[in-house]
């Protein structure tokens, strides 16, 4: 490998907060991140408890997870705003390990997830985990809202049982053996948590939810003294001290057991992590380094395993929420893991009074939002092999793991698309496909004409071929190309013969980034398959700033009228 060669492969790692302090960093840029940061830190600091103890664990590891893998994913990550820590997505697959091979195999699993991060990023698979289906997203996501909805309704109702097992039909069988021990103490304080969590979110939406759902609540206990759990009662008082170095006792003889977990927390922390940083991007403008992200991730999970933490990943919530509060730079979350450490430090005493069940409401809520219902609805009226992979996913991940989820989805997956490939083949017999000669030049040609007819103002793409998971994601970097931003985009489809889910929430995205830049979006040349799965799945043109046009010259003439009227 040469220098040249050398360099632009480590450039792809070189973290974001080294970027920005090249770039400048002034005390305007350290005022507002500051701001951002402690705003992020109470909303986590009742998520990293809460999270925690889902997981069948301690709170002050969700604390340690979000102070030392925070810490580090801000400082080495390749995402400017990324805030990380634990996430509602590991309490399936932690809470299991925990049960079966005790913290000592957590640590272990959690490590080789590190180490699986690390050599992705360094192998550069960072961009092969955007091509995911979003069926298997979708479907493995909603059964992790459905498990976490699960995991809560004994502190949420208060049942006075021993151990919660893992298994979702065991679980609900012992729900409905202990029913009657219901607490109505408890039940009210997870209402009471609920209302204002629920209640701020309309009302008033920068309040934050979560930490004054705890106040209240642990006020309300604490004042008239109500017969429920708190965390004092059920695991005594949060140490005040710092993270220390903790090596407990690793089940080594059993690492090929864990490896399917390890594999598991590694594609969670992976994925989960570069659809936060694309969100992030999204609404910052920025450009994450996708490969810098994964080894950043990766040395964040093995350091917080070793100091008594968590599997951790980039939390999207909290990211938005940092971004809304107006962080510039990694700095806002490096700080915001300060301030966690300076809550725990000096409120420890005080966090043995917050019940339970107003922990249980947040992850009731967080439930609901990773749910996704109007995604999971709007899949289920794309083509029968998205169902199909996407219910296969839900089901498996609600009643066996993640890891066969993940796999029978990503196998289905990659069979429906080799059907749809095949059959798309054979509609298309006879008809010269991009697998044959073409006459180069004179394509080039024909292509010039065609953008010469165009008005200043309109730009034209051409989509050839499927547009299928494996390509969606290349949609999302298509307004990146222009150094000037057009007022009309027209996006020739008369050769895409299929499209799937992915596809169609890739033009989604593409016509809501569209929307916020006052970029009209024209859909042309649509054929029959395409066209029937963006209607089906509620993408209708002529509203608002998409439309759609039955061929090229009818595209352009609208393109016209459009740049007519704006002037």
């Amino acid at each position: 490998m040469d220098a040249t060669r050398l360099r632009t492969y480590l450039q792809q790692f070189e973290p974001k907060l080294w970027t920005t302090l090249r770039e400048g960093y002034t005390l305007q840029h350290l005022r507002a991140d500051a701001l951002a940061g402690l705003t992020v830190a109470i909303v986590a600091l009742p998520l990293a408890m809460a999270l925690a103890i889902a997981s069948g664990t301690t709170p002050e590891k969700g604390l340690h997870t979000a102070i030392i893998a925070g810490f580090l994913i801000s400082a080495l990550g390749g995402s400017r705003v990324q805030i990380g820590g634990p996430t509602a997505a590991f309490i399936p697959v932690v809470f299991v390990v925990i049960q079966k091979f005790g913290y000592g195999g957590l640590v272990l699993c959690t490590l080789l997830a590190g180490l699986m991060l690390i050599a992705a990023g360094l192998l550069r698979l960072g961009t092969l985990m955007k091509y995911m289906p979003q069926p298997v997203i979708t479907g493995f996501t909603a059964g992790i809202a459905v498990s976490i909805f699960s995991s809560q309704v004994k502190d949420a109702l208060g049942l006075q049982m021993e151990e919660v097992p893992a298994e979702f039909v065991e679980r609900w069988s012992a729900y409905a053996r202990h029913f009657a021990t219901t607490q109505p103490a408890t039940v009210a304080m997870t209402v009471l948590g609920l209302v204002v969590i629920v209640g701020l979110r309309y009302w008033k939406p920068k309040w934050p939810g979560f930490l004054l759902a705890l106040l209240v609540c642990t006020a309300a206990t604490t004042v008239f003294a109500l017969p429920t759990d708190t965390i004092g009662s059920r695991f005594g008082e949060l140490p005040t001290a710092l993270p220390a170095f903790d090596f407990p006792r690793i089940p080594f003889e059993r690492t090929f057991e864990l490896l399917p977990s390890a594999f598991t927390i590694a594609f969670l922390a992976g994925v989960e992590s570069l659809l936060s940083a694309v969100v992030a991007d999204g609404m910052t403008g920025g450009r994450h380094r996708s490969n810098g992200e994964l080894v950043a991730q990766g040395v964040a999970n093995a350091a917080s395993a070793l100091f008594g933490g968590l599997p951790a990943t980039g939390a999207l919530a909290r990211t938005a929420t940092n971004i809304r509060a107006g962080a510039r730079s990694p700095v806002s979350g490096m700080l915001h893991a300060g301030y966690l450490l300076l809550f725990m430090l000096l409120l420890a005493p005080l966090m043995r009074y917050v019940p339970l069940a107003a922990l249980a409401a947040a992850l009731l809520v967080v439930a609901w939002n990773m749910s996704e219902y109007e995604h999971f609805r709007s899949t289920l009226s794309a083509p029968w092999g998205d169902r199909i992979v996407l219910l296969l996913t839900f089901l498996l991940t609600v009643f066996f793991d993640l890891t066969a989820a993940i796999e029978a989805g990503v196998v289905v997956a990659a069979f429906v698309f080799m059907y749809r490939v095949s059959e798309a083949v054979e509609i298309r017999s006879g008809v010269r496909t991009a697998d044959d000669d073409l006459d180069e030049a004179g394509a080039r040609t024909r292509d010039e004409q065609q953008r010469q007819r165009l008005p200043r103002g309109v730009e034209a793409y051409q989509i050839g071929g499927p547009l299928f998971f494996g390509a969606a994601n290349r949609l999302d970097s298509l307004l990146d190309q222009f150094f000037e931003k057009p007022k009309v985009l027209v996006l020739r489809m008369r050769l895409v013969p299929v499209i799937d889910a992915s596809g169609v929430h890739a033009l989604r995205k593409l016509a809501q980034r569209c929307q916020r830049e006052g970029i009209v979006l024209v859909l042309s040349g649509l054929q029959e398959q395409p066209n029937r799965v963006i209607a089906q799945m509620g993408l209708h043109g002529d509203a608002g700033d998409l439309h759609l046009a039955s061929d090229f010259d009818r595209a352009v003439q609208l393109a016209q009228s459009i740049v007519a009227a704006r002037g």
